[in-house]
């Protein structure tokens, strides 16, 4: 074994409904996941990347293949506490995830019903707060904050049960631009300072650059895997799946079919304007 943290092999999933199986979502997924890494998984609606999230920590269970967390089978259901302690969901609407009327008890709420010692839920607690940035808030009210803070909040309780991976699907999907910075600084910086392994499951190019590993889903299938300034450059084939690129990798590519000589992996704006500059010098 690889020092993987998650582990699918062939994984198939169909819905069952009133009407039987619905058509495949998930079409033979092999996929493994490093632990420490921080990896984003982009698709368009409908690609399976968020069906695909829901079995990474057994909310959902494969209808063929298997997924391993930390070498734990998720089709195990005596090992489904374990799983879900090694690896925390965070969702879309951080309404849906607040459960008490003060931050403070809202973080400790996971911890508590997990059974951890009251002294040590309280270490916990302030240290989840001051991950994300949002310790001088613990006795405020969860509904009185903005979108951004909500959702900081939400991830300041999935921290408080010492998970060693977090899956986010689309978390910053309902939070104005300023929340969504603030929600992606503080993903950035729990996978860097404190080492979680982070899976990212996003629609925005913007989002998924800021990974290590890109993984790109269309149709329930892995249709592109590897660094995102790698990934970013098969800009033809993206474009055939429905996504957009990066607006920097979106400007070079188009210079370069005017005929100008300039790479298509520089992402940041920064590394966009060195090459411009560079071009017009």
């Amino acid at each position: 074994m690889s020092n993987a943290i998650i582990e699918i092999r062939d994984l198939h999933f169909s819905y069952t409904g009133a009407e039987g199986a619905s058509p495949s979502v998930l079409n033979g997924v092999n996929l493994s996941i490093e632990e420490g890494s921080f990896v984003a998984v982009l698709g368009h609606n409908g690609s399976g990347k968020s069906t695909l999230a829901k079995h990474l920590n057994a909310i959902l269970l494969p209808s063929g293949g298997a997924v391993y967390v930390a070498g734990m089978d998720t089709a195990d259901e005596s090992l489904l506490l374990d799983i879900r302690r090694t690896v925390g969901m965070v969702f879309q609407n951080p309404d849906n995830q607040i459960v008490a009327n003060v931050v403070e008890e809202d973080v400790a709420f996971a911890p508590e019903n997990l059974g951890v010692p009251p002294a040590e839920i309280r270490r916990r607690v302030d240290e989840a707060l001051k991950a994300v940035g949002m310790y001088e808030f613990r006795e405020h009210a969860p509904h009185l904050l903005s979108g951004g803070q909500k959702q900081r909040v939400a991830i300041a309780g999935v921290i408080a049960m010492a998970p060693r991976c977090i899956v986010l699907d689309e978390p910053t999907a309902m939070l104005d631009p300023v929340g969504r910075r603030e929600v992606l600084e503080t993903i950035q910086k729990l996978n860097r300072l404190s080492g979680v392994t982070v899976v990212l499951i996003t629609h925005h190019m913007d989002e998924a650059a800021l990974a290590d590993r890109l993984v790109v889903m269309s149709k329930g299938q892995v249709v592109a895997d590897g660094a995102p300034r790698e990934v970013f450059q098969r800009v033809e084939e993206l474009k055939a799946l429905g996504l957009t690129v990066p607006e920097t990798t979106e400007l070079l590519w188009q210079l370069r079919q005017d005929g100008l000589d300039v790479p298509l992996d520089a992402l940041s704006d920064e590394e966009c304007a060195q090459a411009l500059y560079q071009l017009f010098r």
